[in-house]
């Protein structure tokens, strides 16, 4: 199953493997989920994942071989699709590329996706997802 997963999804999974988000990083490594990206995206995974507040949690290597992983793993998309008036700008690439792919946007932020402006895509929590999916 293909997914675009906001970065706060695979950051909290990757430090937290218990909870929702711990789950979608298993179903992702195992190939049961497939993440969906763009250039914007996986810059955005790396930015963050490359930020030294994460260096005590992962070592360099660590954050290197994931982004690495991230890469390699995903299913690559251009979007077709421009999305106007989202509350945080950095968000509307996850948004136009659920809809580009025609696949479910999970994000630990719903309100950054107000119902008005996400045009069909199914957006939904970590918990939700999991819970409807799996």
């Amino acid at each position: 199953m293909k997914i675009v997963l906001d970065t706060n999804v695979l950051i909290s999974g990757m430090l937290n493997p218990n909870g929702p988000s711990g789950r979608i990083v298993d179903f992702m490594r195992t190939g049961v989920l497939q993440l969906v990206v763009d250039d914007r995206i996986l810059s955005e995974y790396a930015d963050v994942l490359r930020r030294e507040y994460f260096l005590k949690y992962f070592d360099e290597s660590d954050r290197e071989d994931v982004i690495d992983y991230l890469f390699r793993n995903t299913s690559y998309a251009s979007s077709r699709v421009v999305v106007h008036n989202i509350p945080d700008d950095g968000d509307a690439p996850f948004l136009e590329m659920a809809l580009t792919e025609d696949v479910p946007l999970v994000t630990g932020n719903l309100k950054h996706f107000p119902k008005h402006i996400r045009k069909g895509c199914t957006v939904l929590s970590p918990g939700q997802f999991v819970e409807k999916y799996f």
